[in-house]
């Protein structure tokens, strides 16, 4: 089993990874004044939505956009405190990757019924944003199965024993 929460503690590295560059590089710009950002940035969002049809980033209404606050000031700290869980072997990994699947999970059921409901997507969109639901699922997941760090037992000190007299 460890080999397979290895695996899952990958996967999710990864996925931890590409929230938290996108999210305060490019997803902030949907609720934030693109003039705080590089062109750059801006071009790559612009770029995004086109390319890929995304109409809740171009139309941003006020559900996405309080979506993405709770990605900005929830989920990106947390998946920045779960990278540092994963890299530093953090017994709390799983509290912390529950909590972020759970949340997430949660918004992209928002996000994909919305897509999915108003027939505006594409398949090419849906293909962006399903993976994520799948990461949450996956995160949820590995907040229920058993920590696979080091043992912090073998560190702890032990107690003190009385003696019977």
């Amino acid at each position: 089993m460890g080999v397979f929460l290895n695996l899952i503690d990958v996967i999710l590295f990864f996925f931890f990874t590409i929230i938290a560059i996108c999210a305060p590089l490019i997803d902030s710009q949907t609720c934030l004044p693109t003039h705080l950002y590089p062109k750059a940035l801006v071009d790559l969002s612009t770029w995004y939505s086109r390319e890929y049809g995304d109409y809740l980033v171009e139309e941003k209404p006020n559900f996405f956009v309080g979506l993405v606050w709770l990605e900005l000031l929830f989920l990106w700290p947390l998946s920045l405190l779960n990278i540092y869980a994963i890299l530093g072997g953090k017994s709390w990994f799983r509290t912390t990757c529950l909590v972020f699947g759970v949340s997430n999970f949660t918004s992209m059921v928002a996000i994909l019924s919305e897509m999915v409901w108003s027939q505006k997507a594409s398949d090419k969109l849906l293909m962006i944003y399903f993976p994520f639901m799948g990461f949450a699922v996956l995160a949820v997941l590995r907040g229920l199965l058993p920590y696979s760090g080091k043992t912090t037992a073998a560190r702890r000190r032990p107690g003190l024993t009385k003696k019977r007299v």
